[in-house]
């Protein structure tokens, strides 16, 4: 099972704006975000304390749920 990190690391590089990359590219340059993370608790706590823009909380659930969806 690949970790949400992981799964993340595909929305890197973006040409157009998009959030996704967006929280892809911070989670990346967080040398302390919880790269080998599989639990929702642990990364959503994190975010919680570290939220690099207002709606990356929301935007976290539902790349969760597509993880969930892809990982299961």
């Amino acid at each position: 099972m690949r970790t949400f990190f992981q799964f993340m690391m595909r929305y890197r590089g973006a040409k157009q704006y998009k959030a996704e990359s967006e929280l892809a590219e911070w989670m990346f340059r967080d040398h302390a975000f919880p790269k080998h993370a599989t639990s929702y608790h642990e990364i959503s706590s994190y975010l919680e304390w570290n939220s690099p823009f207002p709606n990356a909380l929301q935007l976290f659930d539902r790349l969760w749920e597509d993880y969930q969806e892809v990982e299961d």
